[in-house]
């Protein structure tokens, strides 16, 4: 009897998640519509690694008094603080100062990839999950960041999310920054607690005013007991606030009027408004202005944000598979980062960028039937009838790969019925059988192609039809031997199934 008092346990760490085969086929599909509209403005593709010294990062993430708040750090063999990146901005930040001199200014570039955040996990909250940005670095001018937020709306209709179904939504940091100013907050002897401000109302379209009002004051309890301290502002501080949050009109210049009724008396608030003004006529001149809209809302929660901010909101709400509503809110977002870059060369280098969470935006696809719902088929599946005959089969199985299809030779043990359930499990379109009988056919060596997916449609027929007698004969074809190649091309052309030469 085997001792399994030493077994190890198989657990998924909380807050990551396994990728099936068909999570891989849907995000492939996204990131390649999302890789078509950044190169169709430009952008070209770089790429950073997951690791980077903690202090390139920076301290811009909440309650980061230590370097392994907030981030996944650890120490290397030099004993210098090295982290996963929290985000792909940093990284960028340091790769431009790193060949400033080497890069065409401005700098257009695009990148992918998993980024790490050491947090609680919750509901929609990973620890692991991929963005997909684009930026441009070397331009104070607005039309970069106005550039931005046309193609963060094309980004949209591209993944097939209809025109009146997301919108794009702008502010500027520094509007903000004047409010904060006008409660006493100005000055860097006031950065935490501006930034406890920032990530409060930042979470307006989760919470709520009152969730918000709560983080602003003396703090929140959340659903599962946890409390989350406050910024302690007075009421009357609170009440500046959330009238900034409120000042959206029913059209972008009557949003920016409002907002500059709110910071007349800032120098810095009226320069953010100014920018927006010059915003909200750009994309108004490229008829972009019933996509992206000025609103007050979007705060954005990273502390490097030096002035436009942009979010891009889903309006479309559904429902889970529990059937409860599901509202998804931002699916991206990003903003003017001026002083990134500038930490490594000392000297000023404006940038601007948008980031999309193709994680969570993968999800809301799925919710909406948006997503890529092509089959994620398997490979065609080649038998072995006789074990005695592997060379004869792997032979076939080169000739479907050389025609570029993807194949594979059965490598169980096993009669012919689990072969058939190994390749229904592999989501198989079809499979190719050789018996004997086949292979010494008096009017020459024959195959057998069965179609798989014309079979699982005649198991929702009713015998005795003649549809049915008709996909039968269909579904099972006995082909000469040097036919097996076309048959199976016929096959997968009449499903849609692609071949790695169409």
């Amino acid at each position: 009897m085997s001792d399994k008092s030493n077994k190890l346990k198989a657990r998924l760490p909380r807050g990551l998640v396994d990728r099936t085969p068909a999570d891989i086929a849907a995000t492939r599909a996204m990131l390649e519509k999302i890789r078509k509209v950044y190169e169709h403005y430009g952008f070209d593709p770089v790429e950073t690694p997951a690791i980077e010294y903690t202090d390139a990062l920076g301290k811009f993430l909440p309650d980061q008094d230590r370097p392994n708040e907030g981030v996944f750090s650890f120490q290397d063999d030099d004993e210098q603080w090295m982290s996963l990146r929290y985000d792909l901005t940093a990284p960028l930040a340091r790769y431009v100062a790193e060949n400033f001199d080497a890069l065409p200014k401005p700098y257009r570039s695009y990148r992918e990839g998993y980024v790490f955040r050491n947090e609680k996990p919750g509901p929609g909250r990973f620890r692991q999950f991929m963005q997909f940005d684009a930026d441009t670095v070397g331009s104070a001018s607005m039309a970069a960041d106005a550039e931005i937020c046309m193609m963060a709306a094309d980004t949209m209709e591209a993944l097939g999310i209809p025109r009146g179904s997301y919108i794009v939504k702008v502010n500027n940091r520094k509007v903000l920054d004047g409010v904060l100013e006008s409660i006493g907050l100005g000055g860097a002897e006031h950065a935490g607690k501006r930034l406890t401000v920032l990530r409060a109302i930042d979470k307006l379209d989760r919470l709520g005013p009152d969730g918000v009002k709560l983080l602003l004051g003396e703090g929140r309890k959340d659903e599962s007991g946890d409390f989350t301290k406050g910024a302690g502002l007075t009421h009357e501080a609170i009440d500046t606030v959330l009238a900034f949050t409120a000042a959206k009109g029913e059209t972008s210049h009557a949003t920016v009027a409002n907002l500059a009724n709110v910071v007349a008396t800032s120098k810095q608030g009226l320069e953010g408004i100014d920018e927006l003004r010059q915003i909200a006529a750009l994309v108004a001149t490229a008829g972009y202005d019933d996509r992206v809209i000025v609103d007050s809302s979007v705060v954005r929660g990273l502390e490097y944000y030096t002035g436009p901010v942009y979010e891009v909101e889903l309006l479309i709400e559904t429902r889970d598979e529990k059937n409860r509503p599901v509202r998804f809110g931002s699916v991206g977002g990003g903003g003017r980062y001026d002083g990134l870059v500038s930490r490594f060369r000392g000297e000023p280098v404006p940038a601007t960028g948008f980031s999309i969470g193709v994680s969570r935006l993968a999800a809301a696809l799925a919710l909406v039937n948006k997503a890529d719902t092509q089959p994620n088929f398997g490979p065609v599946v080649v038998t072995v009838f006789d074990s005695d005959r592997i060379a004869d089969y792997q032979q076939m199985v080169a000739e479907l790969r050389q025609a570029g299809i993807r194949a594979e030779l059965y490598l169980g043990s096993g009669k012919f019925g689990p072969q058939m359930k190994y390749a229904d499990k592999r989501n198989a379109p079809c499979v190719v059988i050789q018996g004997s009988d086949e292979k010494n056919d008096a009017a020459g060596e024959q195959v057998v192609v069965k179609d798989l997916i014309l079979g699982a449609e005649l198991s929702k027929l009713e015998k005795g039809r003649d549809e049915y007698l008709q996909k039968q004969a269909d579904a099972q074809r006995k082909v000469r031997r040097d036919q097996m190649v076309k048959t199976v091309q016929e096959i997968l052309a009449r499903h849609g199934v692609k071949t790695m030469m169409a």
